[in-house]
């Protein structure tokens, strides 16, 4: 869809968690979000935005995103089929101890979600080692290969979270673990056995984003079709705990905060009123990033 800045048009926002479909898996997904372009093409509008679709730490705030970079894994559309590698026996083997309609019901809980996301994604990525066709293997490779100045940073960093609890406190980490050089020391340690599973990891999560990236071209698409523009928005920055500032800490202020000032409005928060909001989104140092060409943007 081609805009104009001489032609007004009428837009609508919304956060794709809260556009709930009668199948979804407890949260807004991608799959919502199409009937919600439908909706948007047939009243009129001709812009949907979104809040941003990164992925998130723990507190799931779609504004502290842990990659500049990596899909949030909740917005995937997961049924039979979706991916083509997730089986409906799979599928329903992963639901069976779930209370779906229980979990569609108010607000999303984050935590029963993800858990249940995460299942049916580590199965379907199962099938696809096992059983994808060459022309669908080529494909994942391709795409592990022009996403790779971001991608293997991040794989490396969420299966480190693994190591260490899911967490994405890297600074509280196993020692070993706790820059990215001192991890590929560890790693280079390690047996064939240990480095083959931590391989096998950093390749699951480089398929999900791979998954992702798929699901959100074809939205793109689908919404081009409908003559309906679809408009992002992002974090003024990523958080202390993401894959870049790990990876590149050099390149970031890790002693500064982006925030705002203070606020008199806040007459129950005395530390807003006085010094304004911490956001816990790092500064960065631009004399670095200066030297290798702002490699990172």
């Amino acid at each position: 869809m081609n805009l104009s800045p001489e032609k007004k048009i009428a837009g609508v926002l919304a956060p794709l968690f809260a556009l709930r479909g009668k199948d979804d898996l407890g949260v807004g997904d991608v799959a919502a979000l199409r009937e919600f372009i439908d909706w948007a093409a047939e009243i009129g509008f001709k812009l949907v935005q979104l809040l941003p679709i990164n992925e998130t730490s723990g507190d799931n705030s779609p504004y502290n995103a842990i990659s500049a970079m990596a899909l949030e894994p909740t917005t995937l559309h997961l049924a039979p089929g979706s991916p083509k590698d997730l089986t409906r026996q799979d599928f329903d083997i992963a639901v069976a101890d779930v209370d779906l309609a229980q979990l569609r019901q108010g607000s999303v809980k984050y935590r029963r979600v993800k858990k249940l996301k995460r299942r049916l994604l580590e199965k379907a990525f199962v099938n696809f080692s096992l059983n994808a066709a060459e022309d669908r293997q080529a494909d994942f490779k391709k795409f592990c290969l022009e996403e790779a100045a971001w991608l293997d940073n991040y794989a490396v960093f969420r299966a480190l979270m693994e190591e260490n609890g899911d967490s994405e406190a890297w600074d509280k980490w196993q020692r070993e673990h706790r820059s990215m050089e001192k991890a590929c020391e560890w790693l280079r340690h390690l047996s064939q056995d240990r480095q083959q599973t931590f391989s096998t990891r950093q390749n699951f999560f480089r398929y999900v984003q791979w998954i992702g990236h798929e699901q959100w071209r074809e939205m793109k698409s689908y919404a081009a079709q409908r003559d309906v523009a679809l408009m992002g928005d992002v974090p003024f920055g990523v958080s202390y705990y993401s894959a870049d500032v790990f990876a590149r800490a050099d390149e970031f202020a890790l002693d500064w905060s982006g925030g705002a000032p203070p606020e008199l409005y806040f007459k129950d928060d005395q530390f807003t009123q006085k010094w304004g909001q911490n956001w816990g989104i790092p500064l960065y140092r631009w004399e670095a990033m200066r030297g290798n060409n702002f490699e990172w943007w």
